[in-house]
């Protein structure tokens, strides 16, 4: 019997870095070291402890960014760092959706009332004439 023929042992395999990279979470492999290395990411619930980490099809992989926390499953390992739409194959996005703004720790959107704010030329005019009392135009 062959031993060339692939098993269960012989699942394809790819450095965590490297896959981070490949679907695009990251701009950089570097960037995927440092944010692996200070415990931004962690596969199947453990830690990551280096960015040689071994990911496999099927594994879970949850990333915190700066803005949000991302859990993806591995479909697949890359080959290069392509556009989104082929990235976009090699993983399965399993980030339940926000359930409100307040909620994900985003701020409210600044709001003011109408009319507060910087006047428009109009209204420079107007407040112009009202403070343009006969103690302002002096004559000289």
């Amino acid at each position: 019997m062959a031993d060339d023929a692939p098993g269960p042992a012989a699942v394809p395999r790819q450095r965590l870095d490297k896959w981070l990279f490949f679907v695009r979470m990251v701009k950089s492999r570097s960037l995927a070291q440092k944010a692996i290395e200070a415990g931004d990411v962690r596969v199947n619930g453990t830690r990551a402890t280096s960015a040689s980490f071994q990911v496999k099809i099927g594994d879970e992989v949850s990333v915190s960014l700066r803005e949000r926390a991302v859990l993806l499953r591995v479909l697949s390992g890359g080959t290069r760092r392509g556009p989104y739409p082929e990235a976009r194959h090699l993983y399965e996005d399993l980030t339940p959706p926000p359930d409100a703004p307040a909620s994900a720790g985003a701020l409210p959107h600044a709001s003011r009332v109408p009319g507060a704010g910087r006047p428009e030329k109009k209204e420079r005019r107007e407040i112009a004439r009202l403070l343009s009392p006969a103690w302002w135009q002096q004559d000289d």
